[in-house]
């Protein structure tokens, strides 16, 4: 799983881990936060791998079937947040958001599938503003989101025949340390939840962990939104 040292991809790390998977985290920078995570799960290690370069997210899938014989789920997980209006918002930023959140989801994707078992499992992490921006300065994040769900449903047809099922979970707002509930835009984005809460990590890993499972088979090329009706 790619970015696994905090927040969601904690989360998911946790629950596939519980239920019974040996789990491969990757971090870039919280050496420290992912090597925590890995030492609390049984059978996980944390890999160092910069998720802004397409031969290093190769690379790091290539350590996971070496060290472990094989690949059954990737979840695609890693993602930054840069905001501002597009009138503002640097080329760097750009640059990074468009490596990050959606080449990095095509390289891994691509190279996990020359190993990935049949009937395996692809989930990508994307975001319910893809479909729906409530603030000013969302654009870019958007389209790297929104690619990520286009990405999936075309790829969902490619690798079909081998059982192997492709989906995106949208989370809307997710208490962690980056978008903490009592955060400064809490505020403004907790009327727009309808169930008046933000989510938990834990919840997101519960939905990962059942589509990564045999009772999700069926389940391929969909978007799912997990956002307490956040779209609603």
């Amino acid at each position: 799983m790619t970015g696994g040292s905090r927040g969601i991809g904690e989360g998911i790390a946790r629950r596939l881990a519980e239920a019974g998977a040996t789990v491969a985290i990757t971090y870039n920078s919280s050496a420290d936060k992912a090597r925590l995570v890995a030492e609390s799960l049984d059978n996980a290690v944390a890999l160092r791998v910069d998720s802004g370069d397409r031969a290093a997210v190769r690379a790091g899938i290539l350590q996971v079937v070496e060290r472990f014989g094989r690949l059954d789920i990737l979840v695609n997980n890693a993602g930054v947040t840069r905001v501002g209006t597009i009138d503002a918002i640097g080329d760097r930023d750009y640059d990074e958001s468009v490596a990050i959140n959606l080449t990095a989801v095509f390289a891994a994707s691509q190279e996990a599938l020359r190993h990935l078992v049949d009937g395996g499992r692809i989930i990508n992490i994307g975001s319910i503003n893809a479909d729906l921006i409530h603030f000013s300065g969302g654009s870019v994040y958007a389209l790297t989101k929104a690619g990520v769900a286009g990405l999936t449903r075309a790829l969902a047809r490619e690798v079909s025949s081998r059982g192997i099922t492709v989906n995106t979970v949208q989370p809307g707002p997710v208490d962690t340390d980056m978008n903490p509930a009592d955060g400064p835009f809490a505020e403004l984005t907790r009327p727009h939840i309808a169930a008046g809460r933000y989510g938990t990590a834990d919840e997101i890993g519960s939905l990962v962990t059942y589509l990564a499972g045999p009772d999700a088979a069926y389940i391929s090329g969909a978007t799912i939104n997990i956002d307490g009706g956040y779209a609603a």
